[in-house]
């Protein structure tokens, strides 16, 4: 009796080792609820400029003598906008917006700063 007894507290504690052992993590991609429905207000200096000022103006990247536009502080909308990057007119043919979405995307992988991004070239790139 004693040993059907230890041998069932055994497989009892190999179940529950294993059950609890084969959890897995499910990670979905981050998405946004509808890329074409109304764009959002976005604010080029809060939203927009730090990050491409993070991420982009980097050394050999979008620092000033390196590609353009240049993305520091200081001249990031003049060159984005007067660089003739921004289409306001046909958003997805603006050049920043297909980067982003093409070669650049591994650059910016979130696609909510991809979606301010396309929403605020949607707004008419204001320099607020």
């Amino acid at each position: 009796m004693k040993k059907i007894t230890i041998n069932i507290v055994l497989l009892l504690a190999v179940l529950m080792t294993g059950l609890t052992g084969c959890y897995k993590d499910i990670i979905y991609p981050e998405t946004v609820a509808d890329p074409d429905g109304p764009p959002l207000p976005v604010s080029f200096k809060t939203d927009i400029q730090p990050y491409v000022a993070e991420n982009c103006a980097k050394a050999g990247c979008h620092e000033v003598g390196g590609h353009k536009p240049y993305m520091s502080a200081d001249i990031s909308y003049n060159q984005i906008v007067g660089g003739g990057f921004v289409n306001v007119l046909v958003p997805k043919q603006s050049t920043i917006y297909q980067m982003i979405n093409g070669e650049m995307r591994i650059y910016i992988p979130s696609a909510v700063q991809r979606q301010k991004i396309y929403d605020w070239i949607r707004n008419g790139a204001p320099n607020n």
